[in-house]
């Protein structure tokens, strides 16, 4: 079977790097892709928004399955338009897409179907600001309704800095969308929970934990993620139940009453205290760097599971994992989230192992016409390891990225410190 995966990432490598496992498999495409995948698949220089051109290369490619990695082409209705073409692809409708395009559809879901959450208002202007935010206490979360690379999301601990952020919103800071959310802070440990589902039935398919902030103990600006560790140590079995009955369930029975079923992957942050978990958003795809620790534990097929999705087995299946733990470690360009210059060299990249246990994930890079592997954004590489302790995995994870020869590399040395100390 020939697969095409949509995105260029370190999440899409690591789909490439799992896929290609399965005995299921032929060929797997990856549009565009970056200098790792292009080692495992080959890689197609489309413009993920020319749907029509994707379309083209599928017809001539044989693609029989499309995953789409990232969450604009997915918001933008690329499934809709695929599935009238009649060619299968994995994830959810456009409108289905709104529990992450737009956090005030969320919130309102939330709302109307009881799902624990932080107490919100919409914003959208600012004199209804001035006036909301009194009935709010320090500190106070200012969020965009619409997508923003995971930058969209601020703390603001007093109300001359929520104004400032609420403006900036408001007047275009992010091209998604003029509104904005704002809530009450949420206390607690954060994780992450992810299921797959076919709209009806559903299965977890992976906890983790990630450090969103740029500097050491999570301090500094939000990026895309830093890192993530794998189990999540906050989610029992107890909490599990919880999340699933209290937040999964309703959100995929509120979105079949509406008339969109959720299909694909979902990713629940989450924020737990007490015991008690609280829905912060949803993703409507594997997180970047999460999915990366993900593909390296688990032990099923997963294009098996993928295609359970659409021949109505998803219900019969098990996901099994390997008991062993792990982190994956992202290395930037300096300067990132703001300022940073590309096509820095990476050298000696030939010389790392790699092997079940421990994979170099490639997120921007590109080659050169030499064949140089060059860096090409602000999250660059992601080295991931499973090992039998936590702490062994990071300090492999950690001597991985200590040995590549590239003198814009900037990364954090304590993922998973929480869990570590303890």
């Amino acid at each position: 079977m020939n697969i095409g995966i949509i995105g260029s990432g370190g999440r899409e490598h690591s789909i490439c790097f799992k896929l290609k496992q399965s005995s299921k498999v032929d060929k797997i495409y990856c549009i565009p892709g970056n200098a790792g995948t292009s080692e495992i698949s080959e890689n197609i220089n489309i413009d993920i928004g020319n749907f029509e051109k994707i379309y083209n290369e599928i017809i001539k490619k044989n693609i029989e399955l499309l995953i789409v990695g990232p969450e604009v082409p997915l918001v933008n209705g690329i499934v809709d338009y695929f599935e009238k073409k009649n060619i299968n692809v994995f994830g959810p409708s456009k409108k289905a897409s709104k529990l992450e395009g737009s956090k005030f559809f969320m919130k309102k879901i939330c709302s109307d179907f009881k799902i624990p959450t932080a107490k919100y208002e919409e914003i959208t202007n600012i004199k209804q600001a001035e006036k909301i935010i009194n009935n709010f206490s320090y500190p106070i979360v200012v969020k965009s309704d619409g997508l923003a690379s995971g930058k969209g999301v601020t703390i603001c601990n007093n109300k001359s800095e929520a104004l400032k952020d609420i403006s900036e919103i408001l007047n275009g800071k992010f091209k998604s969308s003029k509104k904005v959310i704002i809530e009450e802070f949420l206390n607690g440990e954060e994780a992450s929970y992810f299921i797959i589902t076919d709209g009806e039935n559903y299965l977890p398919i992976g906890t983790a934990q990630d450090h969103k902030r740029i500097g050491e103990n999570d301090t500094g600006l939000n990026t895309g993620g830093m890192g993530a560790y794998s189990p999540s140590k906050i989610i029992s079995i107890e909490i599990e139940k919880k999340i699933n009955k209290k937040i999964i369930e309703p959100t995929l029975k509120a979105m079949k009453s509406i008339g969109s079923p959720y299909k694909g992957i979902l990713y629940a942050g989450l924020m737990i205290e007490n015991s008690e978990p609280k829905l912060i958003e949803y993703n409507i795809r594997f997180g970047d760097p999460e999915c990366q620790i993900l593909m390296m534990r688990l032990k099923n097929d997963l294009l098996d599971l993928i295609l359970s999705t659409f021949n109505n087995t998803l219900k019969n299946k098990i996901i099994s994992w390997d008991k062993s733990p792990g982190i994956t470690i992202v290395a930037a360009s300096k300067g990132y989230p703001e300022n940073f210059e590309k096509h820095k060299e990476i050298k000696n990249l030939k010389n790392i192992e790699q092997n079940k246990s421990q994979q170099l994930f490639h997120a921007g890079t590109i080659k050169n016409k030499d064949g140089k592997i060059l860096s090409n954004g602000g999250r660059v590489l992601n080295s991931t390891v499973i090992a039998s302790s936590l702490k062994k995995a990071r300090d492999k994870s950690l001597n991985i990225l200590d040995n590549i020869n590239w003198e814009n590399k900037y990364y954090r040395r304590d993922i998973g410190y929480r869990v570590i100390k303890k």
